[in-house]
């Protein structure tokens, strides 16, 4: 079975930042459900815009995340970072740029020993991206 990261916004940005990650990454599938589409939800629940969950597929891979309960303050992606890997340099680059925009750099997409292309960034809803282009493979890799 994957492991699959599970992401938690706040202030109901959860189906703005799936959507925003769609449109990144070129992803497809996304499903939200929101907080007021549950059985026998809570009043203050019922009227929220809240998403109690939504999934995102990107390339292999699924995102998941939702929304902290309405009511209910948390302390989003602090200490996580979801590790994209992009088929060649200029993709990374663009998801990078992407990512970046209103957020913070947290590493300059540079060439290392292990990726032609890698950085790190904190996009506009505070998710750490770890953003790496695959080596290239041949004779000279």
């Amino acid at each position: 079975m994957p492991t699959i990261p599970y992401l938690h916004f706040q202030n109901g940005e959860c189906g703005e930042a799936l959507a925003f990650y769609r449109d990144v990454f070129g992803g497809t599938d996304l499903q939200v459900m929101r907080y007021g589409d549950a059985p026998d939800a809570p009043d203050d629940w019922a009227s929220a815009p809240h998403v109690i969950h939504g999934e995102l597929t990107i390339g292999d891979g699924k995102l998941m995340a939702s929304d902290f309960p309405p009511g209910l303050e948390g302390d989003p992606q602090k200490a996580v970072s979801v590790m994209q890997s992009a088929p060649d340099v200029e993709t990374a680059h663009r998801w990078f740029a992407a990512l970046l925009q209103d957020g913070d750099v947290i590493q300059e997409m540079a060439a290392n020993f292990f990726s032609p292309a890698f950085g790190m960034v904190r996009d506009r809803y505070g998710t750490h991206w770890m953003i790496s282009a695959m080596p290239s493979e041949g004779p000279d890799a």
